[in-house]
């Protein structure tokens, strides 16, 4: 075992499969003491299973680590809060949370429930506040901590027949980046990882499909196709999370970064492109008729429609 974070503990949520479950074993791995949370529910947030998160926990204790269950849903704001508390009762202090629940219930914009839309924002992205809230409050306290929240690159708005599941992963991007500026000055950072990985979220029967059939209508590459189906395992997403629990990454703060397979990357902060300016006080606001002549040969040169009109079906065919 390693000893980069030996006297820390962590919570790690969604680590009965897949990234979570690697996480919890590579933190466990370096030191630290972990509560391992997972409900057990299928992929689409279905059914519950105790026996995924005593599993991990078990592997950790065969490895010589100390680990303990916890099975609390953290789209429940007083289960997350118990969730937290379990941390603190059982290993004195929280100083690692890293949010990696979540479920899967695909659909496009137009046939999309409002159940599943609820259901994914619930456990994706009210379920990393909640877990955040309760944690921050222990980490404003202590003036110390570690918080790695669980993204993914539907946050760009590229991913078809995800709209749910992306906008949750936006939110939480966002979401990432205000912690870090108001726990930062109490020593705590926030920060977030894209990761690219084979999981039973990602690599579903369902999204293969769904993907194959893109592929036929032009809508991904061939290359693409074959660059995702054979996304490697989870166990490549753990060692930036790892790092960024460590006190090396003090300085690491309201950052995101894409991990997978041999990449580690860090994406770029959103900035301003180019724009329009008036002085609105002395010349009052942009007319219509102003963005009509202006915005073709100002904002909009060398934009392209990432998704322009088909043409119009035969009706008869």
């Amino acid at each position: 075992m390693g000893q980069r974070l030996k006297g820390k503990n962590a919570v790690v949520t969604g680590s009965g499969r897949g990234i979570g479950r690697e996480v919890a074993l590579a933190l466990a791995a370096e030191g630290a003491s972990v509560v391992v949370n997972d409900t057990g529910e299928a992929a689409d947030g279905s059914g519950a299973d105790l026996g995924p998160a005593d599993e991990v926990v078990q592997e950790i204790k065969n490895r010589g680590g100390l680990a303990i269950a916890n099975y609390d849903s953290v789209a429940d704001f007083a289960n997350a809060e118990k969730l937290i508390k379990s941390c603190v009762d059982n290993f004195g202090r929280l100083d690692i949370l890293v949010n990696c629940a979540g479920i899967l219930r695909p659909g496009v914009i137009f046939a999309m429930s409002e159940e599943d839309w609820d259901l994914v924002i619930d456990v994706h992205l009210k379920g990393t506040f909640n877990c955040c809230r309760h944690a921050c409050v222990l980490m404003r306290g202590q003036r110390d901590g570690r918080i790695i929240n669980t993204a993914s690159e539907s946050w760009l708005g590229r991913t078809l027949g995800s709209a749910a599941y992306s906008a949750a992963k936006g939110g939480i991007v966002s979401l990432t980046r205000v912690i870090a500026r108001e726990m930062g000055k109490y020593g705590v950072t926030c920060n977030a990882i894209a990761p690219e990985a084979a999981t039973r979220l990602t690599l579903t029967e369902e999204a293969k499909a769904a993907m194959r059939q893109w592929c036929e209508a032009g809508i991904i590459t061939k290359e693409r196709l074959d660059e995702i189906l054979a996304l490697p395992g989870p166990e490549f997403v753990q060692p930036i999370v790892v790092y960024l629990a460590t006190d090396e990454a003090a300085n690491i703060n309201g950052r995101v970064f894409r991990c997978g397979g041999g990449v580690v990357a860090l994406f770029s902060e959103p900035e301003e492109l180019k724009g329009l300016y008036k002085d609105h006080n002395k010349d009052g606001p942009w007319t219509l008729d102003e963005l009509v002549k202006l915005i073709p040969k100002t904002l909009a040169v060398d934009l392209v429609n990432p998704a322009p009109p088909e043409p119009p079906r035969d009706k008869t065919a």
